[in-house]
């Protein structure tokens, strides 16, 4: 009689069998059912909670609901094929041997030295100026990978074919720009990574100098420089400074994959000179701009800089002095500043190039004219700053140019020259004007923002010394 039956009918009729008679072995009965018990664990009481079981019946359509699921998601083939359950072991079988796994890429690695090329480098992972071509031409941002700096690093991924499948252009640890081959060619786009933000702090007393003590502090010098430039405007660090000024931090460190790889921005500060507080924050304002502040509102910033560089004074603004070349009284209108050749120069302030060339004396010059009548001069440049011609505009801080000896000169310095209404004036003791403080369209928002900054700085302060007693005992 079993052979009027198909052969594969049989066999799921007997593995049906099977199924249903472990089934029935392996539920438990209803007593057992309805002696279970669950729980609801809340975790941030760490309390524990009787919650309602299913009934039996309850149970019964969950798992038929289940089993209707399984047979209607299995391929239209299997599942019109009788009534018969389906095995999930089936299912994932033919699951696996559907997926077609992915090869396993080659990767070669280069660091890029100065004088390397595009080409000179997929020379050196075996492809030639075709394939190069066909690369760069490719669609996003793939004709990026043209503009290669040394100290990057660039990695070529092959099939197991030989035949290239990706590019990776490292540029620094957080930016890659990533090529990879696809059915129309190749295409590019550039994946940034997102550092883990953590705020950091340092104290410290000047015994020598600012960047002396903020060594010892713990401070790298890209960020000691940050914050000379914050309190710049209020505090000369060449001449102000006095044995015991203390300063204390509030910064970013940032991390990739746990570890610290760099230091963020400056999130407040504190400066004390010669006993008077000066306490700076970092705001970002509704429309995105970012900029320091006192608590009370007002910019750190002044609308020039009191220094153009960061170097000593070498002759200062004397109207009387003798001028050192041709040995005549001659008014010194301006401050000099000694600073190796090629140091840049800083813009004082926001402005707009009315000179930039040859001075005769003066030799290479830039004159910068800004509101309020007033203009600044910058004197005997080695060269001009990068684009710094007649007409252009700058922001406070772009570099105007470099430190040079050009003209009649003694020895490589700046010569600057601020004026009011082409009357000269001391850089160094005229009252600058105030950048724009905090709009009082901001100040409710900002005031709330700074009182929970002061609040954090103080606090640091605090665990800081708490920390530091704690070493001494």
């Amino acid at each position: 009689m079993l052979k009027m039956f198909p052969k594969t009918h049989i066999t799921i009729a007997a593995a049906t069998s099977v199924v249903v008679v472990a089934a029935i072995l392996m539920s438990p009965s209803a007593n057992v059912e309805a002696n279970r018990m669950a729980y609801a664990l809340d975790l941030d009481e760490g309390t524990a909670t009787e919650s309602a079981s299913p009934s039996p019946g309850q149970t019964e359509k969950a798992a038929a609901s289940k089993v209707t699921d399984n047979r209607e998601a299995a391929s239209p083939e299997i599942a019109s094929f009788g009534d018969a359950p389906q095995l999930p072991e089936a299912l994932d079988t033919a699951a696996a041997m559907a997926e077609v796994s992915e090869p396993e890429l080659q990767w070669q690695e280069y660091k890029i030295k100065s004088g390397d090329t595009l080409s000179s480098l997929f020379n050196k992972a075996g492809f030639n100026d075709g394939i190069m071509l066909s690369v760069i031409h490719g669609d996003g941002e793939a004709d990026k990978l043209q503009k290669l700096y040394a100290g990057e690093t660039i990695a070529f991924a092959t099939d197991d074919a030989g035949e290239l499948s990706a590019i990776d252009l490292q540029r620094n640890l957080l930016e890659t720009l990533h090529v990879e081959r696809t059915e129309g060619g190749f295409t590019g786009e550039t994946i940034v990574r997102e550092p883990d933000v953590k705020p950091a702090f340092a104290s410290g007393v000047i015994d020598g100098s600012l960047y002396v003590a903020a060594r010892e502090a713990g401070i790298t010098d890209r960020l000691s420089m940050e914050l000379a430039g914050i309190f710049g405007w209020n505090i000369d660090f060449v001449y102000d400074v006095r044995k015991g000024d203390r300063f204390e931090v509030v910064y970013e460190e940032l991390y990739l994959d746990g570890e610290k790889f760099d230091t963020g921005d400056i999130l407040s500060a504190r400066f004390v000179n010669q006993g008077k507080e000066v306490i700076a924050l970092q705001y970002t304002d509704s429309n995105g701009d970012t900029d320091y502040y006192s608590p009370d509102g007002s910019s750190m910033r002044k609308a020039f800089l009191r220094t153009p560089i960061n170097a000593r004074v070498s002759s200062s603004f004397n109207l009387q002095r003798r001028h050192p070349v041709l040995d005549v009284v001659r008014p010194h209108e301006g401050t000099d500043y000694a600073a190796p050749p090629g140091t840049p120069i800083k813009a004082a302030g926001h402005g707009r190039v009315q000179f930039a060339g040859w001075k005769g004396g003066y030799g290479r010059t830039v004159i910068l004219k800004h509101g309020d009548n007033i203009t600044t001069l910058y004197a005997h440049m080695s060269r001009l700053g990068k684009g710094i011609k007649a007409g252009t505009r700058v922001k406070q801080g772009d570099t105007v140019g470099h430190v040079g000896s050009s003209g009649m000169v003694t020895g490589p310095h700046l010569h600057y020259e601020f004026r009011v209404n082409g009357a000269p004036r001391n850089s160094r003791t005229v009252k600058l004007p105030d950048a724009k403080p905090v709009p009082k369209s901001e100040m409710a928002r900002f005031k709330k923002f700074a009182n929970q900054r002061v609040a954090k700085l103080e606090l640091f302060r605090q665990d800081y010394q708490h920390l530091a007693l704690a070493a001494d005992e």
